[in-house]
C-alpha cells in the first residue's frame, strides 16, 4: 500500500511540474520546431544553448531588461506569463533541442 501511496504522489506531483515542451509549442512559430530556425531572420537560434545562459535572457525578456537582435518587445510579450520554473522548463527543454 505504501508503494502505491508513494507512485501516486510522485504521479502527482510531476503533473504540478511546467511542462517545457507544451511551453515551447509558441516559441516554435518564430524558432521553428526545431530550435534551428533564426527567429524572424533576426536570432540566433537557440537549439542546444546553455540552460543558465536561456534562463538569463528569459528573465531579461521578462523584465524587459534585454532586448538581443531587437526583439525585445515580442519576447517580453511571449514570456510574459511565464514563472521561473516554466522559464527553468522551457529553457531545459531548449537545451535538449540538439
Amino acid at each position: 500500500m505504501k508503494k502505491v501511496a508513494i507512485a501516486m504522489l510522485f504521479a502527482g506531483s510531476t503533473l504540478l511540474m511546467a511542462d517545457g515542451a507544451a511551453l515551447y509549442a509558441k516559441c516554435a512559430g518564430c524558432h521553428g520546431k526545431d530550435g534551428k530556425t533564426k527567429a524572424l531572420g533576426k536570432s540566433d537560434p537557440i537549439a542546444g544553448v546553455a540552460v543558465d545562459a536561456l534562463v538569463k535572457d528569459l528573465e531579461g525578456y521578462k523584465a524587459g531588461t534585454t532586448n538581443k537582435h531587437g526583439m525585445g518587445g515580442v519576447m517580453k510579450g511571449q514570456v510574459a506569463t511565464y514563472s521561473a520554473d516554466d522559464i527553468k522548463a522551457v529553457a531545459a527543454y531548449i537545451n535538449g533541442l540538439k
